[in-house]
């Protein structure tokens, strides 16, 4: 099995095949870089690489799948002490750039020069060995690394590029970061795979090229369909993509009033890489909506472990089984085979086996009484009131109800609780209404970027 096919000199030259905050490599070029780094670091444990944008750091990060090292890419916003444990945990034995020497002194450094090439023949790894260690976004507790097989890899890369008709004639151009599966896997080893240009963007990018594809998370989406004259050029594109979060509703509809193209949005967890895909929803239609890949299984199960009826409104967590699944963490034994992954999300499941996932299980519904109430559609009513910048909505200790609708907020000076309860109960039923607002500067967010729920909730 050939992973990347584009790095074994099938196709064409491409004077840009890989293009970085403004910097290309033509496909020979890339091809000579990665197997100067791939010979360098041939026999390592794992390889470590800064993932920030920089066309070294996709090199370095290229150039250990080339050598059939697992790769682990270092989120650039971690602090050293969440670096040192992930290069710990992960068994990296060499370092990839000089940006990450401060935490990690004793693991040798090889450094990316892009002037040094290599043209040997480079032999491909079995498919059962593990391709990236990823960490996950550790949302309700510290990031657990997931480790994932090339086998997988190939299995997501193939059942997207058929599900989005992704081919070689396109131009992918991407912001989402190199560190999730989303930005690394389908991003980039997805470019590589299906041999198509690719085009990665700065986070903080004015303004980007015209490609046929688009990758961007949900906050990317938002910051595109605030600048009109860019969200406009996004018409001549093929397919505009979102995974990594829901995408609410109204931005799902003001950019396909500016580009014409209702997104496509991807559902998977690290553990997963994506399963589910299709349209977003409609205006009024929360979550994330679509069907599972072919070859995919999902099941949706109830509190007592019974399945949940497919009429797309019963709620159960979402458990997947398939050749995407990964294969253990570095901290534990691998998944029971052939296993259910519990990803720990509720979803419902319609007849026609459309899928909408609506949250996490334990951070993203409030019990209250005899309710079930989910935070996405108070998030996103929130989100809505032109002083709000940010918000989260967690349940708290009621000592009526048993949990309550508490809600943290970014917002405009001047702005009171009152009103946004107001603003939410003009949205929604009464029993979405907040119970507490809490105003701050910013929300607790782990070194991947997820916003800390469990963080607010034991802050009450």
């Amino acid at each position: 099995m050939t992973l990347l096919p584009a790095l074994r000199g099938a196709g064409a030259d491409r004077p840009d095949a890989v293009r970085v905050a403004g910097r290309a490599l033509s496909s020979e070029a890339l091809l000579g870089c990665v197997n100067a780094v791939a010979d360098r670091i041939r026999g390592a444990g794992a390889v470590a690489v800064d993932a920030t944008p920089s066309l070294e750091a996709v090199v370095g990060m290229v150039g250990a799948v080339q050598a059939g090292v697992p790769l682990v890419p270092l989120p650039p916003g971690a602090d050293a002490r969440e670096r040192a444990r992930i290069l710990r945990e992960s068994g990296a034995s060499v370092v990839l750039g000089p940006a990450v020497v401060a935490a990690s002194p004793r693991l040798p450094v090889v450094p990316v020069d892009l002037r040094r090439r290599s043209w040997g023949q480079q032999p491909e790894p079995p498919p059962g060995v593990d391709a990236v260690v990823l960490y996950t976004g550790g949302t309700g507790g510290p990031p657990r690394g997931v480790r994932i097989s090339r086998r997988a890899v190939a299995a997501d890369l193939d059942l997207l590029a058929e599900a989005w008709r992704w081919n070689r004639e396109d131009v992918l151009v991407q912001a989402a970061p190199l560190f999730r599966a989303y930005g690394l896997v389908v991003g980039l080893l997805g470019a590589l795979r299906v041999g198509s240009r690719f085009v990665h963007l700065d986070r903080y990018a004015a303004a980007g090229p015209v490609g046929t594809m688009y990758l961007a998370v949900p906050d990317q989406w938002a910051r595109i369909a605030r600048d009109r004259p860019w969200a406009r050029t996004l018409a001549d594109a093929r397919l505009l993509v979102s995974a990594d979060a829901p995408l609410p509703p109204a931005l799902t509809e003001r950019l396909r009033l500016l580009t014409t193209h209702a997104p496509i949005q991807g559902y998977g967890t690290t553990e997963t890489l994506i399963a589910v895909t299709g349209r977003a929803g409609a205006p009024g239609d929360t979550g994330i909506a679509g069907t599972p890949l072919p070859g995919v299984q999902t099941r949706l199960l109830d509190r007592e472990d019974r399945p949940v009826p497919a009429d797309g409104e019963s709620v159960g967590e979402l458990s997947i089984r398939g050749p995407t699944l990964f294969s253990g963490y570095v901290d534990g034994p691998p998944p029971p085979a052939p296993g259910w992954h519990a990803t720990g999300d509720l979803a419902t499941v319609a007849a026609d086996g459309s899928h909408r996932i609506i949250g996490r299980r334990r951070t993203d519904v409030v019990h209250s009484r005899s309710r079930r109430v989910h935070a996405g559609p108070v998030e996103e009513a929130l989100r809505s009131h032109p002083g709000v910048s940010d918000a989260a909505v967690v349940a708290t200790p009621h000592h009526a109800l048993g949990e309550q609708v508490t809600a943290y907020v970014v917002a405009a000076e001047g702005l009171t609780a009152q009103a946004l309860i107001d603003h939410v109960g003009r949205h929604l039923s009464a029993c979405h209404r907040p119970r507490r607002v809490h105003f701050v500067d910013e929300l607790p967010r782990s070194a991947l970027g997820r916003v800390r729920k469990s963080v607010l909730m034991a802050a009450g």
